[in-house]
């Protein structure tokens, strides 16, 4: 079943459970995800950054929101990092059920700005689709026009969610072996003013983390008291926004389980799947005879679903599917 971001976020806060973003960026690497999160029934977050979404086109979108759809877990089809005002609309109209604008490199206006342009759309957003039963409870909420019982909000695309940065979390070069961009970490006051600002569903927090694969020998550290000094100002505030952890490659399984277990219900993992999925491409690939895809991508699938099979157990995901029903 697709979801949106609110409603599969709410489930793990309540039961404690991180649920992972894994990034694709082709089709073949969505049905890996989909069908090993189906092995495992355990909710996912398909997450595409917008360079992606360029790279496979809007078009075949609609086909992932079919598969999830008729899915038996909950899913969610999340825009990553959404630059700006256009990446985010581009999403809402090819059907993503969540959205990223990520602002956070601008001055706190600026951001705060723009962060709510974007939750005012968002939170509008709708589709429609038929309704055979009188009693179905969409139309009962529909106080606007209550004579049209044939039609209701749909399901599948109804108050898209937004999440937002505050903070900046690391930056690697991984040509270098460096990193790029340092951390600013994001401080409890300023995140609950944030949210008050903004009506954002989630927020990504910088707690110790970046982007990209680490390099030899650096070791990250995620500042666990930090994190649940931030969910205690939040909920001391009275708001529901969920906190999310970006960069979770490269990070000690024992870290990224307490997080999980500490106020963070989804982490993004991108750099660590397609890392292990084009390592044995690069092995598959010696064999110079091959040439079809389905001979190339078999293996190289299973060895992404090896990595995302373990983030589903270290973030408790596990199972959880149930959870929704």
């Amino acid at each position: 079943m697709l979801v949106n971001m609110k409603e599969l976020l709410a489930v793990a806060d309540e039961h404690h459970f991180a649920i992972p973003a894994f990034n694709i960026s082709d089709y073949a690497m969505f049905n890996g995800i989909m069908d090993i999160s189906e092995r495992m029934n355990a909710p996912v977050i398909i997450e595409i950054h917008p360079n992606e979404v360029k790279h496979i086109g809007t078009d075949m979108i609609s086909s992932m929101a079919k598969r999830a759809a008729e899915s038996k877990l909950p899913v969610v089809i999340h825009l990553d990092h959404g630059a700006s005002f256009a990446n985010v609309m581009a999403a809402i109209r090819a059907g993503f059920t969540s959205v990223m604008i990520d602002a956070s490199a601008l001055p706190y206006e600026e951001n705060v700005a723009l962060t709510k342009k974007v939750v005012e759309a968002a939170h509008a957003a709708i589709t429609y689709t038929t309704v055979e039963d009188a009693s179905d409870p969409r139309v009962q909420a529909d106080k606007e026009d209550r004579t049209a019982w044939h039609y209701a909000p749909s399901y599948h695309a109804s108050d898209v969610s937004v999440e937002a940065e505050l903070g900046n979390i690391g930056s690697i070069d991984e040509y270098k072996g460096e990193v790029t961009r340092g951390m600013h970490y994001t401080e409890p006051e300023e995140a609950v003013r944030f949210i008050k600002d903004t009506g954002i569903d989630s927020l990504a927090v910088a707690i110790g983390t970046c982007h990209g694969l680490y390099p030899k020998g650096f070791v990250p550290h995620l500042e666990i008291e930090r994190l649940k000094a931030i969910r205690q100002a939040i909920r001391d505030a009275g708001l529901e926004t969920k906190l999310v952890l970006h960069g979770g490659s490269g990070n000690p399984q024992s870290e990224l389980t307490e997080a999980s277990k500490n106020g963070i219900v989804k982490i993004n993992i991108s750099s660590d799947i397609k890392n292990a999925y084009y390592k044995k491409m690069r092995e598959v690939l010696k064999n110079e005879k091959l040439r079809e895809p389905n001979e190339i991508e078999p293996p190289c699938i299973a060895a992404m679903q090896e990595v995302a099979a373990d983030r589903i157990r270290w973030f408790g995901a596990d199972g959880k599917a149930g959870l929704y029903r």
